[in-house]
Parts: structure tokens; C-alpha cells; sequence
């Protein structure tokens, strides 16, 4: 048993300790690398919590205004398109992709609003 115990401790790695060296040849530790990276990853988290509100926040739109809103914006891969684009695309005025384009941002709004509450 003793044997297992330190077999588990043996992989324990301290944040202190080195854990390679950098281009200069100075020693890193993982706190140094967490506390390079933290902010990123912070933010990459929040992009990923926001991006996900936002997509089930999709569902509550009607089709057209869900289709509207992707080509609009890129979703999901930033492309992109005019309202005119659009309104090509679709068989429709761009004034009437406009109006569409509002209601379902405020519908989206709406929606967002309520799942922070």
C-alpha cells in the first residue's frame, strides 16, 4: 500500500517546479504559464458562455428571421452578408430583410434578457 501511495504522490507536479525552459533557456513553471494565459483563457470561456446564450436564444426565432440573422452576422463561420446580399438570395426587398432583421434582434433581446435574470 505503501507502495501505491507514493506512486500517486510521484505524479503529483508543484506548480512551482520547472516544467521546461523557454527559447532563452530560462526554466518555466506551470505558474508561469497559467498566469501568461489566464486572461486568454478567461476570455475564450466568456466568448464560449456568450456564443452559446446567444444560440439557443436562436431557437425562439422563426425560420426566415433565424435564416436572416445568420447570414447577417457569419454565424457560424464569418461570412458575413449585406442586407442586399440577402435580399437577392431570399426573393425579397432589402427594406423587408431590414424589418425582419429588427424584429428578430429584438426578439433576441428579449430572450437574452430574460436567461440573465
Amino acid at each position: 500500500m505503501h507502495m501505491r501511495a507514493q506512486r500517486k504522490v510521484s505524479r503529483d507536479v508543484s506548480i512551482h517546479e520547472p516544467i521546461g525552459q523557454d527559447m532563452e533557456g530560462n526554466e518555466v513553471s506551470l505558474l508561469d504559464v497559467l498566469s501568461a494565459d489566464g486572461e486568454e483563457i478567461v476570455e475564450t470561456i466568456q466568448f464560449r458562455m456568450d456564443r452559446d446564450r446567444i444560440y439557443s436564444g436562436l431557437s425562439a426565432l422563426e425560420e426566415r428571421e433565424r435564416q436572416i440573422i445568420w447570414a447577417r452576422f457569419g454565424l457560424p463561420h464569418g461570412n458575413e452578408k449585406t442586407q442586399r446580399e440577402i435580399a437577392r438570395e431570399l426573393g425579397i426587398s432589402r427594406s423587408y430583410v431590414s424589418r425582419i432583421e429588427k424584429r428578430a434582434l429584438e426578439k433576441l433581446q428579449d430572450q437574452l434578457g430574460k436567461t440573465l435574470d
